[in-house]
């Protein structure tokens, strides 16, 4: 069976073909780098993402603050992960960097602060 892609690695954007057999990767086509091609075989075999949200800010300049994950996460497990941050408030001031939640649902991949908000 034959599956196309859209890479979205670099800005290139390759149309890659690949060819299944049995859950095998039998070929990966028309990629231009070699990150083409490892994209493709993730996303066949082992799916990943990362998440990019908000979380609640107590007494801060704005009502909430943008948090992203450290690395991706498997696919399948986005929603346990986003159910982990919805419980997460914090209190002003809050620093770009600072970790929220350490080893979320023990995925080897933390919960950081992306934006400053200071206190009121």
């Amino acid at each position: 069976m034959k599956k196309q892609f859209t890479c979205i690695v670099c800005p290139n954007g390759c149309e890659i073909e690949a060819e299944v057999e049995n859950g095998q990767v039998i070929s990966v086509t028309g990629h231009t780098c070699p990150r083409g091609e490892q994209y493709v075989r993730q996303e066949l075999t082992a799916p990943r993402r990362t998440i990019a949200s908000s979380v609640l800010v107590k007494g801060g300049e704005l009502p909430v603050t943008s948090v992203r994950l450290t690395k991706a996460v498997p696919k399948d497990m986005i929603f346990p992960v986003m159910d982990e941050i919805r419980k997460v408030v914090l209190t002003a001031p809050v620093k770009a960097g600072t970790i929220v939640l350490h080893n979320v649902c023990g995925l080897d991949s933390d919960v950081m602060v992306t934006k400053n908000v200071d206190a009121c």
